[in-house]
């Protein structure tokens, strides 16, 4: 597993870094809507809560675009790999978008 990271990892750690330039704005609404929703009363608690949703999926639509664009310039077993990879690294440094990015 250690292998498939290190083989697309500078590429990957790129366009994560490009992700967070350019989406630096949804990453810091998603965290605003997660505190809103924390201090939320229970009667706007719901709202809050769909609210942060949506911002997240959003944030995972975006990155998985991101990778199935790239996979497609790859054989299918190294666009696998690639994948693989590029869901463990949203995994560690964009856990919010994680949670659902490999059913996307």
């Amino acid at each position: 597993m250690r292998l498939r990271r290190a083989r697309f990892g500078d590429l990957i750690d790129r366009q994560l870094e490009l992700f967070e330039r350019e989406h630096r704005g949804l990453i810091d609404d998603c965290i605003a809507a997660e505190q809103s929703y924390t201090r939320a009363e229970r009667d706007e608690a719901e709202e809050r809560y769909g609210d942060y949703v949506d911002l997240v999926e959003t944030g995972t639509e975006l990155l998985a675009d991101l990778r199935d664009h790239f996979a497609t310039t790859l054989d299918e077993e190294v666009a696998e790999e690639y994948t693989y990879a590029f869901n463990r690294a949203v995994l560690k440094r964009f856990r919010r978008f994680a949670l659902e990015i490999e059913d996307r």
